[in-house]
């Protein structure tokens, strides 16, 4: 080497350790002009442009710098980094496995190949290149935490909170190993646990923004919704001053934080709140979940954007299928479809409840049914019946997305049924892997999921007429009647008094039996004007919590309505919550989220829901409910419609009489409750899929006659 490029070099590390970047830079530079594979030289300017945040600039230079002196694993590790920074994982990897060709003891490549592959979705090659890690250096508490975080991805939560454990003895002030065992508690159902664990992190470092929306999100799971509030509040706001709602990962906060506040019908400032997280959607900042904006905006074409923002924060394409290893077609010369329903909720839920009769009822001639259970193994009566009724039950707990898709893939499953989208505890990066050639969302998410790699949303013309097929992402599956339902379903016996419910021996009883989170406070103002204008009335609520009712309470005394004429009942079974219903006369639903299995039960029992049509899916479920028994007088325009025909029912009870009689006979002739009409519709449907792609041809639009 010239002695001239050597003191180039040299002068390029004085000023480096002088902390005069720039000076470096310059010397760097003259360095290559006189040598231009000075690896020391390249390696420095790469270091120096990582400093400036810049790795493509450093990997360029570290590229030099290995392509120079290939045997040399240090340019090959900082090409790995500059590389893992911008996301090119694959690169990343094999970078890191140059290094390892030369030294298969280094254990900080053995750590960032895991963070590659991690990055890559490859948990399984992670854990092993951080096994090899920790069997090298036992100690470092790094190591434990990361393989904690790969065990977590692996969903082996258990195993994870043992390596968190372990890095916290060695260093127990780290808050973010105490947030990431929170996490893992959290997955298990421990909820107290996790709240300690989040807690400690707080302890550390209270403002810890990831730690604050943990357990913002830990104390919404355990109903201290006020608790809950307080702690989004405090992580939106440092979030805000860290410059933006994407810092720390807690942009769906503002969304979060306003569903909890409705969880307890607390409404302060819920204009100027709601009006602030419309804005942000339509700016597509991911603000919110999007099962919480179906109870805040009736906009179908909001929810699709909030959908399609959430798709892309979770890094799956919006507006094409994700890369996955190609579907399978359908297995040539098989008789039977094969068919698989993908649930967290195979027990005691609203969605088991309605779909139960329908797996019983599937034509086994032509289908194979299995269950894809991702959810608690309950035992409960409703649990024991929908594992008998499936040709298989499997159980996926345990497994990651990317396996269960894989399991799927390999059981060679003709169609996939999503009975979960984006509600708590659903899957849906299972079908971002492609889990079948034909994927379908139906029954438990009541909107778009704003990707196309689902292909196709059950619904009727009510839910979705024509028009608004430009707010969905999916092709429609237009059926007869959307909704499954159990004609099994049990009523009990218990014959209740309005003395048992605490309801007066005179005048109409309206009641509601929605969610609390469902009223908003222009809802709660029409029930007000409704009791206001119907002398002796008094409205049935549901109390699912303590401050929800006391909310209410005090919402009724603002609007000039004496508190009495609220009457509020407890959770029951569902055979007695049934039959309570007898003791009520009108079912008033709410807008923009409508009930769905709550007014199919209250039908199914004689009880007239009265709806207000919205835009949105979610908006039009009662509609739909009620057309398919051939009830359209019950679904109202708009409010005041609403308004005027819940006062004339109260004020005319040989209408409502009347009313009631019709809905009684309809209830074994109407499609609404005729499961297997329902039930062959559904394979219709399924058969016509089937033969489509089969063909080769790509999801369109379908409509199934009724018959």
């Amino acid at each position: 080497m010239a002695p001239e490029a050597a003191g180039a070099f040299q002068r390029a590390l004085a000023a480096y350790q002088r902390q005069q970047w720039e000076e470096a830079r310059s010397e760097c530079h003259r360095t290559l002009e006189l040598a231009p594979t000075h690896v020391d030289a390249l390696n420095l300017l790469g270091i120096l442009a990582m400093q400036s945040n810049d790795p493509a600039s450093a990997a360029r230079a570290f590229a030099r710098a290995a392509a120079a002196d290939p045997h040399n694993p240090e340019p090959w590790h900082h090409l790995g980094v500059a590389l893992l920074t911008m996301g090119r994982h694959a690169e990343a990897i094999a970078s890191f496995d140059q290094v390892l060709a030369v030294d298969a003891r280094c254990v900080d490549a053995h750590n960032n190949r895991a963070l590659a592959c991690l990055g890559q979705g490859d948990a399984a090659a992670a854990l092993a290149s951080l096994d090899r890690a920790i069997e090298l250096e036992p100690l470092r508490a790094d190591l434990l935490f990361n393989r904690g975080n790969t065990l977590q991805a692996l969903r082996r939560h258990t195993a994870a909170i043992v390596d968190y454990d372990a890095a916290l003895a060695r260093r127990p002030a780290w808050a973010d190993a105490h947030v990431n065992r929170g996490t893992a508690l959290f997955e298990l159902g421990r909820h107290e646990a996790a709240l300690a664990s989040v807690d400690a992190a707080l302890g550390i470092d209270a403002a810890h923004r990831m730690a604050l929306a943990n357990r913002a999100i830990v104390l919404r799971s355990l109903r201290r919704y006020a608790e809950a509030v307080e702690s989004f509040d405090r992580a939106i706001e440092l979030t805000l001053a860290a410059g933006g709602r994407a810092a720390g990962g807690v942009g769906p906060l503002q969304g979060m934080r306003l569903h909890a506040k409705l969880q307890i019908c607390d409404w302060s400032n819920h204009d100027a709140d709601l009006a602030a997280l419309l804005a942000a959607v339509e700016r597509r900042e991911v603000a919110t979940t999007p099962l919480c904006l179906l109870a805040l905006s009736g906009s179908a074409r909001l929810q699709r954007l909030a959908a399609e923002s959430w798709v892309r924060s979770q890094g799956w394409s919006a507006t094409a299928p994700a890369a996955a290893p190609a579907a399978p077609t359908a297995t040539a010369g098989r008789s039977k479809i094969r068919l698989g329903y993908f649930s967290a909720d195979f027990r005691e839920h609203p969605v088991a409840a309605l779909l139960a009769e329908v797996i019983e009822l599937h034509d086994r001639s032509r289908f194979e049914v299995i269950a894809f259970s991702f959810g608690p193994r309950t035992d409960d009566g409703l649990q024991r019946r929908l594992m008998a009724a499936f040709d298989s039950f499997i159980d996926v707990r345990a497994h990651t997305d990317r396996d269960i898709a894989a399991l799927a893939r390999s059981t060679g499953l003709d169609i996939a049924i999503d009975l979960g989208g984006f509600t708590e505890a659903s899957r849906p990066a299972i079908f971002a892997q492609r889990a079948a050639p034909i994927q379908i969302s139906y029954l438990g998410y009541l909107g778009t999921l704003g990707t196309d790699h689902m292909d196709y949303l059950i619904a009727d013309e009510t839910l979705i007429p024509p028009d608004n097929r430009l707010h969905y992402a999916e092709k429609i599956i237009y059926l007869p009647s959307y909704q499954a339902n159990d004609s099994k379903r049990l009523v009990s016996d218990r014959i209740f008094t309005r003395a048992d419910l605490g309801l007066p021996a005179d005048g109409c009883v309206f009641c509601c039996f929605n969610a609390n989170y469902k009223i908003t406070p222009s809802v709660f103002a029409g029930w007000m004007r409704i009791l206001e204008r119907t002398d002796g009335s008094v409205l049935f609520l549901y109390s699912g919590h303590a401050l929800a009712q006391a909310n209410l309470t005090e919402a009724a005394i603002r609007h000039g309505i004496d508190p009495a004429r609220l009457v509020f009942g407890g959770g029951l079974a569902g055979a007695d919550y049934r039959a309570r219903f007898r003791c009520a006369d009108l079912f008033l639903d709410t807008l923009p989220y409508n009930a769905g299995t709550t007014a199919s039960d209250a039908l199914w029992v004689g009880l007239p829901v009265l709806t207000c049509a919205g835009e949105a899916f979610a908006s039009r479920m009662a509609a739909s409910l009620l057309q398919a028994l051939e009830l359209p007088e019950l679904i109202a325009d708009n409010p005041v419609d609403y308004e005027r025909r819940a006062v004339d029912l109260a004020q005319n009870p040989a209408d409502l009489s009347a009313l009631k009689q019709k809905l009684a006979s309809k209830l074994r002739s109407a499609p609404l409750f005729d499961s297997i009409r329902f039930t062959r519709h559904l394979e219709s449907a399924y058969g016509a899929l089937h033969a489509r792609h089969a063909a080769g041809l790509p999801p369109e639009h379908l409509h199934v006659a009724a018959d």
